[in-house]
């Protein structure tokens, strides 16, 4: 293994500031008792629980473990999911509702029972969480969620005003939640892992697989690892054999760190109105910094991305005095139909594949809360969360409406994709842009790098066919249907593709 620390500002702070060990990739075919697709905070926390009961445990991540959403957090730890229980109430009932309270808290108590037994160094700090508005037309719906949280048993509710300086009307509170630094905590769990015998791969893109007892891993290098049991932590199911595509759609969201003017006097806040700002503190060289996030959006959709950075960083300056912004980064997450999570088998037909997806940019409490309910359906243990996570499970309503609505929208932007015909052309392309244009009568992608180099992709999507959009605030190609991501020379960021764009050779 090598170290890293590569000091890019414009980058995620958790990964900057982080020495992560590097891991190599795939050359062999294997077998081990449980294959890990995913080197996120998911695949790292379920490694760690079944590796502890002396399973022999491997993940495979497709880039770097921590380069996904996992590095790219808000990190707080907390069951305050925004405004979610009097809504999983009216829809799942109290009992339910109580059961996905129940299920974070403990999670968040794993978590700082982790951090203090095995004395792992990660900026843990307890915190109130706060959800806040300055609309009075949100009010009645913050003392709706109070009335949740009192029928629930949750620690908290609603307040006259918070302890951040800013204008507002009202908010509910969440009492003794916390946040942390996300890859010092995983970074620890990763030593944990390889002391226990764990192993750990990067660079490995799983492709497919043979279901069976055991079953088979086919990487893109031509390496098979056969497993006992497989879990699949990457966002998309790499091995989508029951439509999750189609239950799951993606977001974006963003984040800016900078200084502010005003003292800040703790606390993590969520406003209850849209656009979402999100900000909680967090120590960079030794000074208080404030994380700004929030201007969440359906990957590949809507306007220009760096206008979604901008917004935030407007809303720093305007309300905290903020002058410089030391990081930016984005991340993505998935949101099912029902917005639970997708967590244990992927179906009943074969107890030997596991999925967990669809956290809906809470996963750092949820990753803990998949690890532990697939390590007990492993080991044929009761969990009494594993019903209310169930991928099996499908509500009517609403389920029913979200999968209609949602897979309109993923056939107006394939439709439309297709009928797009872009009035730009190369020679329109400036340096250090990007945009779609048309090449030869055909839709395609152009980017310029500042010095004026040139790289020109074919713009339909591998995964299903789409035609991927320009990210002008992370410089890649975005699906607008299912969330892919891919370089401005075309390789996959983020699936669930698996194939890069064509490349386009200009003549």
């Amino acid at each position: 293994m090598t170290m890293i620390n590569d000091n890019n500002e414009y980058a995620s702070y958790w990964l900057n500031s982080s020495k992560i060990s590097r891991y190599p990739e795939i050359t062999k075919d294997m077998h081990v008792d449980i294959a890990i697709i995913g080197g996120g905070i998911t695949g790292i926390t379920t490694a760690y629980v079944l590796a502890k009961k002396g399973l022999t445990v491997a993940i495979f991540e497709a880039t770097t473990v921590m380069n996904g959403t996992t590095g790219h957090t808000t990190a707080k730890i907390t069951a305050q999911h925004g405004l979610i229980y009097d809504e999983f109430i009216q829809h799942f009932g109290v009992e339910n509702a109580k059961l996905y309270y129940e299920a974070n808290r403990l999670a968040r108590n794993q978590m700082e029972k982790w951090i203090t037994t095995l004395g792992i160094e990660c900026d843990f700090q307890q915190e109130d969480a706060y959800i806040y508005t300055n609309d009075s037309n949100y009010i009645d719906n913050l003392k709706k969620e109070a009335e949740a949280y009192k029928s629930i048993g949750i620690e908290g509710g609603f307040v006259e005003d918070i302890p951040m300086d800013i204008a507002n009307q009202g908010a509910i509170v969440m009492k003794n939640q916390a946040r942390f630094h996300p890859v010092q905590f995983l970074t620890h769990l990763l030593q944990e892992i390889k002391e226990m015998g764990g192993e750990i791969y990067e660079n490995s893109v799983a492709t497919k697989m043979e279901e069976g007892n055991p079953s088979v891993v086919h990487f893109r290098n031509g390496n098979k690892v056969s497993a006992n049991y497989v879990i699949s932590a990457s966002h998309f199911p790499f091995h989508d054999d029951r439509g999750f595509f189609a239950r799951l759609h993606p977001e974006r969201s963003y984040v800016v760190a900078g200084k502010p003017e005003k003292e800040f006097t703790g606390g993590l806040y969520l406003n209850a109105e849209k656009p979402t700002r999100s900000v909680r503190a967090v120590t960079i060289d030794g000074e208080e910094l404030l994380l700004f996030s929030g201007d969440g959006h359906k990957t590949g959709q809507g306007k220009p991305e760096i206008e979604h950075y901008e917004a935030l960083e407007h809303w720093a300056s305007k309300h905290f005095g903020v002058k410089e912004f030391k990081y930016r980064w984005s991340a993505q997450d998935l949101i099912s139909l029902d917005k639970l999570p997708y967590i244990g088998r992927q179906h009943k037909d074969n107890p030997n594949i596991y999925v967990a997806t669809g956290f809906r940019k809470w996963g750092m409490t949820t990753s803990v809360v998949a690890a532990h309910i697939i390590k007990d359906l492993i080991m044929d243990k009761p969990n009494r969360f594993a019903e209310l996570f169930s991928p099996a499970r499908f509500q009517a309503d609403p389920s029913l409406k979200k999968l209609i609505k949602e897979n309109v929208n993923v056939a107006a932007n394939l439709i439309g994709g297709k009928l797009d015909r872009p009035d730009k052309e190369i020679k329109d392309v400036a340096n250090g842009e990007g945009a779609a244009i048309t090449y030869k009568g055909k839709r395609a992608g152009a980017y310029k790098n500042e010095a004026g180099e040139l790289f020109v992709v074919d713009t339909t999507c591998t995964h299903m066919g789409c035609e991927v959009n320009w990210n002008s605030g992370d410089n890649t190609w975005d699906c607008p249907c299912h969330g892919s991501r891919f370089s401005y020379t075309g390789e996959v960021v983020e699936g669930p593709a698996e194939k890069p764009l064509k490349k386009i050779e200009v003549e």
